[in-house]
């Protein structure tokens, strides 16, 4: 990896929130970032604080409903205003361009979407989610680093004895973002030039074959998220200090690539109804499972390269 700008020492000091964020630049695509209900404020404030702090971007919040139309996304993301409700416009995940009455629109070089959701939340539709390139699951436990470091924490003398805390939110100071344009163009550029051995390209072609067949999958496993799950690979090989893909990068790439896209099977479409399954049986199996126990089973059946 090109390390003259200390690269790598900047990496490590990243929070799990700032480095999605950082792969999603790097590659030129978007995500999904969940968490608890109770932790989607917080988690949106921690978020803009990224882009402004960490990558020098400003950032734009759009509610997302379904009662609103393209229009009020557009001037939602292009004017900096109080949030509107839309949904994610799909042209602009995909084209880079959004369109109004009078222009045409290009986003900029360093651009983004992140979709917030909470746990468990109805998935996207599927033309969307294959859109989005990654997924990130953030525990409000694990904290919210610039959040706490922009918040202040106020007793107010002037409450009851009950000793009221009060939390205000000050952006900190301005100062020098900690990834710059150049520097995330020099990640992609690692990763381009990251190789990928026979064994390892098996591997990651197994994983999608295995995927594709495993009995509770309806669909997600598309061509466009082949692409990204060898492009996610090879990013985070110079993340590591490697020029090559290891396999246990290929299975962190694939939990971040097909955990949104993964599409379980309805007990009555499950393929083994086919071959004399009986409904009731096939009901109970499909019960408790989830895209991550799909992908812990595809991930234990196939052997590891050395």
């Amino acid at each position: 990896m090109e390390n003259g700008n200390g690269i790598l020492a900047k990496v490590q000091e990243l929070s799990d929130l700032e480095l999605a964020l950082l792969l999603c630049l790097a590659a030129d695509q978007h995500s999904i970032i969940q968490t608890k209900e109770e932790g989607l404020d917080a988690l949106e404030e921690e978020l803009q604080l990224i882009a402004a702090n960490i990558f020098g971007l400003s950032a734009t919040v759009v509610q997302c409903s379904g009662a609103t139309t393209l229009d009020d996304f557009s001037n939602g993301v292009l004017i900096p205003r109080p949030p509107t409700d839309d949904q994610p416009s799909a042209k602009l995940l995909r084209t880079r361009r959004i369109f109004t009455h009078t222009a045409v629109h290009t986003a900029p070089k360093l651009f983004m979407i992140v979709a917030l959701a909470s746990v468990p939340s109805p998935p996207f539709v599927k033309h969307l989610n294959d859109h989005i390139f990654m997924s990130h699951y953030h525990d409000p436990e694990d904290g919210f680093a610039n959040l706490e470091e922009a918040s202040e924490w106020v007793e107010d003398d002037r409450a009851s004895q009950s000793s009221v805390v009060h939390r205000s939110i000050a952006r900190p100071p301005y100062r020098e973002p900690l990834f710059d344009a150049e520097l995330v163009q020099s990640l992609n550029r690692s990763a381009n030039s990251t190789t990928i051995s026979i064994e390892v390209k098996r591997y990651l072609h197994d994983v999608l074959i295995f995927l594709r067949r495993h009995r509770a999958v309806a669909g997600g496993a598309t061509p466009l998220a082949t692409k990204h799950f060898d492009l996610l690979a090879r990013l985070l090989a110079p993340l590591h200090d490697l020029d090559f893909v290891t396999p246990s990068l290929v299975q962190l790439a694939a939990r971040k690539i097909y955990r949104h896209r993964i599409a379980i099977a309805s007990p009555g479409n499950e393929r083994s109804l086919q071959y004399g399954s009986e409904l009731a049986a096939v009901e109970v199996l499909l019960k408790d499972v989830s895209p991550e126990t799909i992908l812990d089973e595809v991930l234990a059946m196939i052997e590891v390269p050395l």
